[in-house]
């Protein structure tokens, strides 16, 4: 059990706020890792532990001018039932902000999350950002958060995600549906595609295999081509 700003919630009945990037990406990754506890490494999933680990850094708080930045924040959810943890959260001085114990005025947060990569075509990473964003405004009673940042380890660049209520209506829908497939222990079959090659889960996965039905289908041929 995990408490934090004054609420109390089990880790057991929650969902990572890091799945939904997997999630939106392919669902059967996500299943294989957050269901069927199963994990694979390659260079790209090892350089992105790198630069997450040095992000997370807990003890590591920076205070500057109207300005304070921390690390490796737990954040959680009760109304979506998830947890995780922010690479980064900023704090800056703004009216519309909340009081911070031992802090002066008041902090506006903003959370910053560290990809290894360029920025990507589709709105997997934006949709974790997302969700970080919604459990800090939830935990911390603070209005809503209109952008936060991607900051891109290839690029050594920040990209500004608006987030927009349509982005969070998806982020609500998908955890919805990851939490429906968990409570059932379901692992989805997909169809495969040019980013399985790069998937870490691809020889756990094994996307190219006949589904049922092909199987079936082949079995009967098989007998039959034997009893001619």
């Amino acid at each position: 059990m995990t408490e934090s700003i004054g609420m109390v919630y089990e880790e057991d009945d929650t969902l990572l706020i890091s799945g939904i990037q997997h999630f939106a990406f392919c669902q059967r990754q996500w299943a294989l890792i957050h269901i069927e506890s199963q994990w694979s490494d390659n260079a790209h999933t090892v350089s992105g532990k790198l630069l997450h680990a040095n992000a997370h850094n807990p003890v590591f708080t920076e205070k500057r001018s109207g300005l304070i930045v921390t690390h490796g924040m737990p954040v959680f959810s009760r109304s979506m039932r998830v947890h995780g943890v922010c690479d980064v959260v900023e704090f800056r001085q703004d009216s519309k902000g909340v009081s911070l114990f031992g802090r002066k005025g008041l902090w506006l947060p903003c959370p910053i999350e560290y990809k290894k990569g360029r920025p990507k075509a589709h709105s997997a990473d934006s949709l974790q950002l997302c969700a970080q964003a919604m459990c800090l405004e939830e935990m911390l009673l603070c209005t809503p958060i209109g952008t936060a940042f991607i900051y891109h380890g290839e690029t050594k660049h920040r990209e500004a995600v608006s987030l927009s209520e349509e982005l969070r209506k998806t982020v609500r829908k998908m955890f919805s549906e990851m939490r429906e497939f968990y409570d059932r222990r379901y692992t989805p079959r997909v169809k495969p595609t040019k980013g399985c090659g790069l998937c870490s889960m691809n020889s756990t996965c094994l996307p190219g295999l006949p589904t049922e039905q092909h199987v079936a289908a082949y079995i009967k041929k098989s007998l039959s081509d034997v009893e001619e």
